[in-house]
């Protein structure tokens, strides 16, 4: 999460922050009180607006503590039924328990049961926390009342897209993380030409890492360019 440029989404990021220091302090304790909006939380925006990087970031950091963590997606089914399965379990547990639900508006309506029936479950715990996203306010889902509803009962958030500068602080930051050094003019180059959004600028960046140590050239816009130049086809 250490790598999310929160940009005007600074109250979430701080939120989650708080939450993740409260999992390490409560390892190992007894959770006697903790209210369901510290447990429960719903954000929404366009597609690009970092919702689920956040949620595999609160996953991976779910995995390093060592805490039981269950992400949920339209895709996989199974994994759906296996939590309910041992949600029961779960609920009598202190240690923290990490569920992330993504695209809440892609469910269809056996998994809109299941996410019902799991939020009834666990409302009552005291150490299961669940974070869902999805493209818009829970009063603005084609889903059903009753799950619209129960999606607003804990914290409810919006995600908002990286202005320009933003982005290109945030490639800035992925860059050093690679330990690539980029010529000045290739992010504004970059945001005027190539996608915009962040999800395939950051692919890009590993693109560019993998170039630059293939062709041992540092990053430069000749080098950007050649890398996506499209490749002609021989016969």
């Amino acid at each position: 999460m250490d790598n999310f440029l929160p940009g005007e989404d600074l109250a979430l990021y701080s939120t989650l922050q708080e939450l993740v220091r409260g999992w390490k302090t409560k390892l190992g304790h007894h959770i006697e009180v903790n209210p369901l909006n510290q447990r429960w939380i719903y954000w929404w925006g366009p597609e690009g607006s970092g919702r689920t990087h956040l949620l595999c970031a609160l996953g991976n950091i779910a995995e390093d503590l060592g805490l039981d963590y269950f992400p949920l997606t339209s895709h996989e089914p199974i994994s759906w039924v296996r939590l309910e399965e041992k949600i029961a379990g779960l609920i009598q547990k202190d240690t923290p328990t990490v569920i992330t639900v993504d695209d809440v508006d892609c469910l269809d309506e056996r998994l809109v049961s299941s996410l019902f029936r799991i939020l009834n479950e666990i409302s009552a715990s005291k150490a299961i926390y669940i974070f869902m996203a999805g493209n818009a306010a829970p009063s603005s889902l084609q889903l059903r009342e009753d799950l619209r509803t129960r999606l607003g009962w804990g914290l409810v958030f919006q995600t908002r897209l990286l202005g320009d500068d933003e982005k290109i602080e945030a490639l800035q930051q992925a860059a050093q993380a690679r330990g690539l050094v980029l010529s000045p003019d290739v992010l504004p180059w970059l945001l005027s030409r190539f996608y915009r959004d962040m999800p395939n600028l950051m692919a890009l960046m590993d693109a560019l890492d993998a170039y630059s140590l293939e062709t041992k050239r540092a990053v430069t816009l000749p080098l950007v360019r050649e890398l996506l130049k499209p490749k002609s086809n021989t016969s």
